[in-house]
């Protein structure tokens, strides 16, 4: 029996995972809403370690202002390729408070996508960082 671990999938070290996510602008937050869970695209800037976004103060992401337990994945896949990588954060969403943390943000944090009042930034404290790299079997 053979305790060798499978060449299709790599962990990534935490610094891969944080190098991968300052690079990129998007991902996904998901979290355990009243109805169910809840999964949405977000733009995103890391800021002193912490995942930050903008939303509306009216929409489904506003309900993360009050601290609340998320998810947010961040993923890069080549079909063709048979290709991928995924990093994971876990943590604690909540509205952004501090004036100093607000005004850095406002001048250099994420840029939404979605159009109309976005003034409500959300940050994720992450709790742990994780993710790995995939290969499929054809792709050796």
């Amino acid at each position: 029996m053979s305790t060798e671990v499978s060449s299709h999938f790599r962990p990534l070290s935490r610094e891969e995972c944080e190098q991968r996510l300052a690079e990129h602008r998007a991902g996904r937050v998901a979290w355990q809403a009243a109805d169910g869970p809840m999964v949405l695209p977000v733009s995103y800037r890391v800021h002193v370690g912490k995942v930050s976004f903008r939303t509306s103060p009216y929409g489904v992401l506003s309900r993360l202002a009050a601290p609340t337990n998320v998810a947010f994945e961040i993923d890069d896949i080549d079909l063709d390729a048979g290709t991928g990588w995924s990093v994971l954060v876990r943590g604690r969403a909540q509205a952004v408070t501090s004036s100093y943390v607000l005004t850095t943000l406002w001048k250099d944090g994420p840029v939404p996508w979605a159009t109309g009042t976005r003034n409500l930034f959300i940050s994720i404290e992450p709790h742990s960082i994780s993710g790995r790299l995939v290969k499929a079997p054809f792709a050796d």
